[in-house]
């Protein structure tokens, strides 16, 4: 009886395992480097830590400026305040003063 003895080829045993390094290897280097990976995490949190510092400058900006329309408003209207609102606004002032404004540059 003849019988046929393949020998087995060499290459057939690399393709799973080169398959499998190409798969991992695409993959690998899109969660490092991809859109979300681990760079762009790094970026993202960059982000968010200068937005939170430039958050709490704004809501202490806004606090301040809470406190002076307070000041102005009709229950507790107080007269320096009202009047340093005034002479910013009309830029003048009686004669015998002199006017100093304090601008805060933001």
């Amino acid at each position: 009886m003849w019988t046929r003895h393949h020998k087995k080829k060499k290459i057939g045993r690399l393709i799973l395992p080169a398959v499998t390094i190409a798969f991992l290897s695409y993959f690998g280097y899109h969660s490092i480097h991809g859109d979300y990976g681990l760079r762009a995490s790094q970026e993202f949190e960059r982000q968010r830590m200068v937005r939170s510092a430039e958050l709490a400058e704004l809501v202490a900006h806004r606090q301040q400026l809470e406190r002076q329309v307070e000041l102005l408003s009709d229950g507790s209207l107080e007269r320096d305040m009202m009047d340093e609102k005034a002479r910013y606004q009309l830029n003048m002032s009686r004669p015998d003063e002199i006017v100093i404004f304090d601008v805060y540059l933001d």
